[in-house]
């Protein structure tokens, strides 16, 4: 392939897409108790779980721009003509800010894209544009196959407890929350490279409801892929999966994915999530 897609480990591939498609994953960090681990190489969903669980301080950090340097001279080295990194929201992190600072300095073209996502949100558009990559089509055309694949990607999730999210810092978002107790379970989703706010639900049970409805709503009568990811929540993604695919007609693919370290950091475990996105034949 001319054109070479990067992108980091927040996107939750499996190893058969990333190994099929030629995409190179530069994982993220993710710190726990003082230590610090490559996500997904170093440290897995077991790991964090058992952290957050036990209460041990548990951070992430996004890769240093030398992590991206080396991936782009490696393309370079194997012949690529350019290179589209694609990653997650600039206003959950910093990675997308580290790609920019070695593209600068890279030795072949490299277009950097935002998702303005995360998880399968970001690894839609990766898988778009790495599928883009292998049919032969330019620098430009995958650069912007994947910015319009994460424009027309949603993603909701769930979370047990705000604890996670609060000692993180991202529960700010959710400041209106704090007075009526961590116990609300909010149904969340991504707006314009954020977390927001979606409803508050006072039961486990109705949330993962209304997961489903709003899924099959975000569907309509499109052919759609869709990711259900979780951290330690087995049985409630493969319900929610099984639902998913009895409800919509249309469903091209579904995929049930653990999600790792540097995303189960901030939800905890019992996360549940569903991202929607257009089919592309």
């Amino acid at each position: 392939m001319s054109v070479v897609v990067v992108t980091d480990s927040s996107a939750y591939l499996g190893a058969g897409e990333v190994d099929g498609l030629g995409i190179v994953v530069v994982p993220l960090q993710v710190i726990v108790g003082g230590r610090e681990f490559d996500d997904g190489a170093q440290i897995d969903a077991d790991g964090v779980s058992d952290a957050l669980r036990s209460w041990t301080p548990v951070s992430t950090s996004r890769p240093a721009p030398w992590r991206f340097a080396d991936a782009y001279e490696a393309a370079a080295a194997r012949g690529a003509a350019g290179v589209v990194s694609v990653h997650l929201s600039g206003e959950m992190s910093g990675t997308v800010d580290a790609a920019r600072v070695a593209a600068r300095d890279a030795v072949l073209p490299v277009e950097v894209v935002d998702s303005r996502s995360l998880g399968y949100g970001l690894g839609f558009p990766v898988l778009a544009a790495a599928q883009a990559a292998a049919r032969g089509a330019g620098l430009a055309e995958v650069a912007s196959v994947a910015r319009d694949t994460a424009a027309a990607t949603r993603s909701y999730f769930y979370v047990d407890t705000l604890e996670h999210l609060r000692r993180s810092g991202r529960v700010s978002t959710f400041a209106n929350l704090l007075g009526s107790a961590l116990a609300v379970k909010p149904l969340m989703h991504i707006t314009d490279g954020s977390i927001t706010l979606l409803e508050k639900v006072r039961t486990s049970s109705r949330a993962l409801s209304r997961l489903e409805d709003l899924t099959v709503t975000a569907a309509a009568e499109d052919p759609v892929n869709i990711a259900v990811q979780h951290l330690s929540a087995h049985a409630r993604a493969q319900t929610l999966a099984d639902h998913l695919t009895a409800r919509i007609p249309k469903l091209s693919h579904l995929r049930t994915v653990e999600v790792g370290a540097a995303i189960g950091a901030h939800t905890g475990p019992g996360m549940l999530a569903v991202t929607v996105s257009p089919h592309i034949p």
